[in-house]
């Protein structure tokens, strides 16, 4: 892990999310991309070249002076940080710096409110992580605990998952962390029996890994959604983080079944991490 981004907006959840990305850049001796989304309005941009030119010159000097007194914290001595302001009017042009950088995380703050899908749903963090095409580390607090030691990652172990699977493992095993594999069973056509689980997790074991070193890691879990059997189950192992693969432009649509559940809320205050098919 060399670059980490982190699109800021100024709030408290940018600064969780730079304050995370500080603690991850030390260990791993990499330097921070601090991306700011200079989104001009219609009434700006559709002014002549000379006024227009003239206002995003003030509201570029405007965003670097915020920027340079966002930047000044303790947390971020010793860190090279690199400011990037692009003029953007929409998220999912954040993946467009990755690449352009080569960036390797794309750290995020979230003020979703309770269950793990509200991390990425129906805000600009969605919009992020729909598009990303590397990790996105999502968090919702001051990083308290971001050694990620136990790490539960979670996803239907269908063939598409194996690419996003085999990343994940290179990026945990370089972090030396443990991961937990879930599978979880749910009440409905989709219901599985023992032997049929374990037939596809031993399936997408041997296409992933060569072999099935990692199947006494997978754990099934039997809930009425899948966000619940997560949530529930990383709560069990005491997990730090919690990983899934997303199914890329559709979002979670596909991945999270049922409501959103108010007795699991106290539980989605840990980090999550996003890997796109």
């Amino acid at each position: 892990m060399k670059k980490i981004i982190v699109p800021i907006d100024f709030s408290e959840y940018s600064d969780y999310a730079l304050e995370t990305a500080a603690i991850l850049a030390k260990k791993n001796n990499a330097e921070i991309l601090a991306l700011h989304m200079l989104e001009m309005s219609d009434a700006i941009i559709n002014k002549n070249n000379n006024e227009m030119h003239m206002e995003t010159v003030f509201f570029l000097k405007l965003a670097e002076k915020r920027f340079t007194e966002f930047l000044d914290k303790d947390y971020l001595e010793g860190i090279t940080v690199t400011p990037i302001v692009k003029h953007f009017k929409v998220f999912s042009e954040v993946n467009d710096v990755a690449e352009e950088h080569d960036a390797d995380l794309i750290v995020m703050g979230s003020h979703g409110s309770s269950g793990l899908k509200e991390f990425f749903v129906g805000s600009n963090t969605e919009k992020v992580v729909r598009h990303a095409e590397i990790p996105v580390l999502v968090t919702k607090e001051n990083p308290i605990l971001t050694d990620f030691e136990s790490i539960v990652f979670a996803c239907d172990f269908s063939e598409k998952a194996v690419e996003p699977y085999l990343r994940a493992c290179k990026l945990f095993d370089s972090m030396g962390s443990k991961m937990h594999l879930v599978y979880v069973n749910l009440p409905s056509e989709s219901f599985k029996s023992s032997a049929e689980m374990e037939s596809k997790v031993v399936s997408f074991l041997k296409k992933a890994n060569g072999n099935l070193d990692k199947l006494d890691s997978v754990k099934y879990v039997s809930d009425y959604t899948v966000e619940k059997g997560i949530l529930n189950f990383s709560n069990i192992v005491g997990a730090d983080l919690i990983a899934v693969v997303t199914h890329g432009r559709t979002g979670l649509a596909h991945f999270f079944e049922g409501s959103i559940s108010e007795d699991i809320a106290n539980h989605s205050m840990l980090p999550v991490m996003s890997f796109n098919m």
